[in-house]
C-alpha cells in the first residue's frame, strides 16, 4: 500500500486563541520545538519537475530524512493535500547531508520554522507552525477526522489551504520584491510587509 499523508492548513491571524482551543480540548503535546530543513534537488530541477520534495530536517534532537511525491491517481482529492510521503529517521544531520551531495543533489532552499504538536485521542495530529511569514495550523490524519478536528476547533472549512509552505512563500516573494530565496527568520527581519493579503488568496473559498 502507498503511505500516503493527508493534510489541510489554516492561516492563523491569532494563534494564541487556537491554541487556547486545542489545550481545551484536552489534546496532549510533544512540545514547541525549532525546524531547520534543507530541501535537496538535482542539477535537471528533477524534483520540482515531478511536484517532488526531497527534505533533510533537524527538529530538536531528531533528524529525518523525507520523500514527497504525488499520490496515486485514485487519491488525488480537491478536499484535502495528499501525497505519498516516505520517511527515516538517520542518526546525522551532516552526514546525511554530504551523502545526498556526493549522490548528485545539492542544497536548493533552507526554510525554518517552530512547531508545537499535539495529538487528538483518534490520532489526529495538530501542528501550530509559526514561519518567518505567518502562523499556520496543519492538520493531519484520516480524511473524515480532519473535517471534525476543524469543525471542533472553529475553523471554517471554506478558508482551509491545500499549496505548502514554499509554494506561498513563493508567491509572497514574487508579489512582494524579496531577494532572498531561503525562508528563515533572519531573512524576514528587515521586512514590514503585511503578507495576510497574499497569504489568503490561497484559501480554498478565495
Amino acid at each position: 500500500m502507498t503511505p500516503l499523508e493527508i493534510e489541510v492548513k489554516f492561516y492563523l491571524p491569532d494563534p494564541e486563541k487556537i491554541r487556547s482551543r486545542i489545550t481545551a480540548a484536552g489534546a496532549k503535546t510533544s512540545g514547541r520545538h525549532h525546524e531547520y530543513n534543507i530541501r535537496f534537488e538535482d542539477r535537471q530541477s528533477g524534483l520540482l519537475k515531478q511536484e517532488a520534495l526531497l527534505r533533510l530536517r533537524k527538529a530538536g534532537d531528531r533528524t529525518e530524512l523525507t520523500y514527497k511525491g504525488p499520490p496515486p491517481e485514485e487519491n488525488v482529492s480537491k478536499e484535502f493535500k495528499i501525497f505519498t510521503e516516505l520517511e527515516v529517521t538517520v542518526s546525522d544531520f551532516d552526514t546525511t547531508a554530504a551523502m545526498l551531495q556526493a549522490l548528485g543533489f545539492h542544497a536548493e532552499q533552507i526554510y525554518e520554522k517552530y512547531r508545537q504538536t499535539w495529538t487528538l485521542d483518534n490520532g489526529t495530529l495538530l501542528c501550530l507552525d509559526c514561519m518567518p511569514f505567518g502562523c499556520f495550523l496543519e492538520i493531519e490524519g484520516r480524511a473524515e477526522n480532519i473535517k471534525n478536528a476543524a469543525a471542533d476547533l472553529g475553523l471554517q472549512w471554506e478558508k482551509r489551504i491545500l499549496s505548502n509552505y514554499l509554494a506561498i512563500f513563493d508567491h509572497i516573494r514574487a508579489a512582494c520584491g524579496l531577494d532572498f530565496n531561503d525562508v528563515t527568520f533572519a531573512g524576514f527581519r528587515d521586512t514590514n510587509e503585511d503578507f495576510a493579503p497574499l497569504i489568503r488568496e490561497f484559501e480554498a473559498g478565495a
